[in-house]
C-alpha cells in the first residue's frame, strides 16, 4: 500500500509522482518493456488529478525513462543515465535563454511539421486532436495547459515517423513551452485568456495543414506559431531593459 501524495500545487504533485516512478525504475521494480499502470490507476494510487498524471508522464518521457505508444499504453524504456544532450532548467533562467530555445525549435519543429504533413497516419491525427483538445479544455477551465501543449508538439514529432525527431523533442521536455517557467496564474484574466486563445488558433492552423497533408502550409504555420512566441519574448525583454520613465 503506497502512501498518498500530500495535497500541494499541481506542479509539485507531478514532480512527486515522477520521483516515485523514477525510483521504481532505477531500483529495478519496473523493468524495460514493463507497462505502466493506466492513468486511472495512477490517479487512484497517488490521489491526484488526470492533469497531474499527464504532466508526470510527460516529464518521465522527457527524462528518457518511458515512452507512450498511443492506443497501447506507456512503457519503461530503461533507467539509463539520461540523454547525452539536454537543456537544464537553469538554462531557462532568463528571457534570452527562452528566446535561444525558441530559435532552436523554429529550425527543428518547422521541418517536423512539414514531414508530419507528408507522413501522418489517421492514428497520428487522432493523437494530435486529443492533445489539442486537452490544451483547449485546460485553457477554458483556467488550468495549467503546459503538459498538454508539450504533448501536442511531441505528437507532431511522432507523426514524422522519424524517431530522431521524437527522441529529441522528448529529451527537451515540457520546459520548452515558454510559459512552463511561470507558475500557473490562479486568476485567468480576460487578456490572458485572449492570448491563450490566439495560441490555440495557431495550433489549429498547424493541425489543419497536417491533416490536409499540405507540407508547406504546415511548415509556415509552425514557423508563424514559434516566431510569434519568440517575438513576444523579445518585446518583453526590450521592455524589461528599457529605463523607467521619469516621474513628474
Amino acid at each position: 500500500m503506497h502512501a498518498p501524495v500530500s495535497r500541494r500545487r499541481p506542479r509539485t504533485l507531478a514532480h512527486e509522482v515522477v520521483e516515485r516512478f523514477g525510483d521504481r525504475i532505477r531500483a529495478g521494480q519496473l523493468q524495460p518493456g514493463d507497462k505502466l499502470p493506466t492513468e486511472a490507476a495512477i490517479m487512484g494510487e497517488f490521489e491526484v488529478s488526470r492533469t497531474v498524471v499527464r504532466e508526470a508522464l510527460s516529464k518521465l518521457q522527457a527524462a528518457g525513462l518511458v515512452e507512450t505508444r498511443h492506443g497501447i499504453g506507456t512503457f519503461v524504456i530503461g533507467p539509463g543515465d539520461g540523454p547525452s544532450f539536454k537543456i537544464t532548467p537553469e538554462q531557462f533562467s532568463t528571457l534570452q535563454d527562452v528566446i535561444a530555445v525558441l530559435e532552436l525549435r523554429i529550425g527543428l519543429e518547422t521541418e517536423a511539421a512539414g514531414l508530419a504533413a507528408q507522413r501522418r497516419t489517421e492514428a497520428n491525427l487522432g493523437a494530435l486532436r486529443q492533445a489539442l483538445d486537452a490544451v483547449i479544455a485546460a485553457v477554458e477551465a483556467g488550468e495549467d495547459s503546459v503538459a498538454a501543449d508539450f504533448q501536442f508538439h511531441l505528437e507532431i514529432a511522432r507523426a514524422t515517423q522519424n524517431h530522431h525527431f521524437t527522441e529529441l523533442i522528448a529529451t527537451l521536455g515540457a520546459q520548452i513551452i515558454p510559459r512552463a517557467r511561470l507558475e500557473p496564474d490562479p486568476d485567468m484574466t480576460a487578456e490572458r485568456l485572449a492570448y491563450m486563445r490566439r495560441v490555440n488558433a495557431e495550433h489549429e492552423s498547424i493541425l489543419d495543414a497536417i491533416a490536409s497533408q499540405d507540407a508547406e502550409s504546415a511548415r509556415a504555420a509552425m514557423r508563424t506559431h514559434l516566431s510569434n512566441s519568440r517575438e513576444r519574448r523579445r518585446k518583453a525583454q526590450a521592455q524589461a531593459a528599457a529605463p523607467a520613465s521619469p516621474t513628474a
